[in-house]
């Protein structure tokens, strides 16, 4: 009997197609696994579907033994598996692409209005029950529309925060290692500036690239200190693209106005300092939270095991 191990939890409509593929584990755990959990459940396995917190390298790899097939990665971003080990072991490693673009976008622009309009704060005001009165200086926040909205990369999240930043009449601008072509930045109304103008210029400074060696850590304290005073910063990412203690300085010391986050460098646990501040927004990775996208991406994990184990080419396999 074929073996598949599921590390979390899935949409029932997800285990259900696995299940005519063969016998399907499914984690029961209210939290990841361990490593020596994960390694432990993996033997045997013909197909392993994971989650972002879970480390898929040589070791894991080696544990599950020769019969792996598919290492199914139930995220779009893929910093937890080493490609080259799966490539190396002949494993085909996948992610789920273009399942929860709109989705995301609609979180991060979320962020981008609550965090400079104060809108958590004022839920908190409230809910805490204590005295408020209208008067004109009352809780000032600043403007999202009209405002300078700069994007570190353009990949199709960005492009979809771009569409929606359009109905806020804001100038959009971005910055990426290597940069678009002019038809893209014609068609999407955009302008590419270095990575020290666009801390400089923006308002809202909103994270859209991937986690690599070369990103971690990007929004470090100097590129914090080139940020406006009055800018705010938002996450929808990876968490680990932002060093937290820097950023925790830079709040404490007015270095910049608030930030918006989604994502954090070590999940789930948060630096004590961002949730002392009122003036940062937190949210618990919720980017791709919502029944449809979260279905989507199930079943486009689960295509990719049954491509897998019909011997097929795997749609998404990232080792190509």
């Amino acid at each position: 009997m074929v073996k598949i191990i599921v590390t979390r939890a899935l949409p029932e409509i997800a285990l259900e197609r696995l299940g005519a593929l063969g016998e399907v584990w499914v984690s029961s755990y209210p939290r990841p696994l361990t490593v020596q959990e994960l390694h432990e459940t993996a033997a045997g396995a013909a197909a392993l579907v994971t989650m972002p917190m879970d480390r898929v390298d040589a070791p894991l790899l080696a544990a599950a033994g020769p019969n792996l097939k598919i290492v199914a990665n139930f995220a779009v971003g893929f910093d937890n598996i080493d490609v080259e080990a799966c490539a190396a072991a002949g494993v085909a490693a996948s992610n789920v692409p273009d399942t929860l673009v709109e989705t995301t976008a609609d979180l991060a622009f979320a962020l981008i209005l609550a965090t400079p309009r104060r809108i958590v704060e004022g839920d908190r005001l409230i809910r805490a029950g204590r005295p408020w009165s209208w008067s004109w200086d009352f809780m000032l926040g600043r403007d999202a529309w009209g405002s300078t909205l700069g994007l570190v990369g353009l990949g199709a999240i960005a492009k979809a925060v771009v569409r929606r930043a359009r109905g806020f009449d804001m100038d959009v601008i971005y910055w990426k290692p290597e940069r678009a072509s002019e038809a893209l930045e014609q068609e999407l109304g955009v302008r590419y500036v270095t990575f020290d103008e666009l801390l400089e210029r923006s308002d809202i400074v909103s994270l859209h690239c991937p986690l690599t060696d070369g990103t971690k850590h990007l929004i470090n304290a100097a590129a914090l200190a080139k940020m406006q005073p009055t800018a705010f910063l938002v996450n929808t990412a990876r968490g680990a693209i932002v060093d937290e203690a820097a950023l925790v300085r830079a709040l404490d010391k007015g270095v910049i106005a608030g930030a918006g986050l989604d994502v954090f460098e070590r999940e789930p646990v948060v630096h004590p300092g961002l949730k002392q501040r009122a003036n940062v927004v937190l949210v618990p990775h919720l980017g791709s939270a919502t029944v449809d996208t979260r279905e989507r991406m199930a079943l486009r994990a689960v295509a990719n095991v049954e491509a897998a184990l019909a011997g097929r080419p795997v749609p998404d396999d990232l080792r190509s």
